[in-house]
Order: C-alpha cells, then structure tokens, then sequence
C-alpha cells in the first residue's frame, strides 16, 4: 500500500509544480510501453483487464500470469500499449484505484521480457481455455449463420 500512496504523491506534486514531462518521474520508463498490474482480483480474465486498462489505448499485449497446473489466475498481469505515452496515464489514472473490490497497484515495468516462447498476446479465452477458432464475419458467413437457426 505504501508504493501506491508514494505513486500517487509523485504525481500529485508534479501535477502541482507543473513538472514538464521530460523531467516528470515517468520519463525514465520512456523506453518501455509495458505496466505491472498486481492486485487483481483471482476470477478476472484477459478480456477484463484488455476492456478495463483500453481506456487508456490501444492495447498490444497482455500477458495475465496462471498457475501452471490450474490454469488459475494469479492476481497480477503484465500489458504493453502501442504507445509508451498511455502507460503513464494507465499509472496515474488507475493506481490504486478499486477494482473487482480489490486495490490494484498499477506501475511501469523498466525491462519486460515476453516468456519462453518469445511470442505476445495470443488471447486465450475465458479463464485460459481458449476461444477455438475465430471466423471472419462476412456477408457470406452471416447467411451461413442465419439458414442454421
């Protein structure tokens, strides 16, 4: 709880003075457009936290941390915006706030490495189940769709 309030004073004391954003604390995460979420509650899923956290931008990469042997979340996630500059309205904007009725601690991550295989973001459906296959909605598609019900 206390890095919340220290985050939250930064940014009110900068806000206060006026800090330009080169000399803002957040400038020395310029590098990196990924933030640290922890604190989540245990039953939000990738698609909560991508319709929650898109309030700031355009989403790249979301990378909620399971259990291995469960599948179940584990309370914190990493995310990546297309652009750096929405992670500093992510940090300001929602540390520290309640979210699900827990207190989410929000923060720029310095050096994110995507896991072992390398690869972002692949959505995996509710709860880590996957979605199956995805089909392109076309006027085609739709009919296909409509003559089935």
């Amino acid at each position: 709880m206390n890095s919340i309030k220290a985050i939250k004073k930064l940014s009110e004391e900068e806000l206060r003075l006026g800090i330009t954003e080169e000399a803002s604390w957040h400038n020395r995460y310029k590098h990196s457009a990924y933030i640290h979420i922890g604190g989540l509650n245990f039953d939000m899923n990738e698609g909560d936290i991508v319709q929650v956290f898109s309030q700031c931008g355009e989403i790249v990469d979301c990378n909620l941390i399971r259990d291995k042997q469960t599948g179940r979340s584990k309370g914190f996630a990493f995310l990546a915006y297309e652009d750096q500059r929405s992670t500093v309205l992510a940090v300001d904007n929602f540390n520290g706030i309640s979210l699900c009725g827990r207190t989410i601690k929000v923060d720029h991550c310095d050096n994110y490495r995507a896991g072992k295989s390398g690869k972002l973001y692949v959505p995996s459906g509710p709860d880590g189940k996957g979605w199956g296959n995805f089909t392109r909605l076309t006027g085609q598609t739709l009919d296909e769709h409509n003559n089935k019900t």
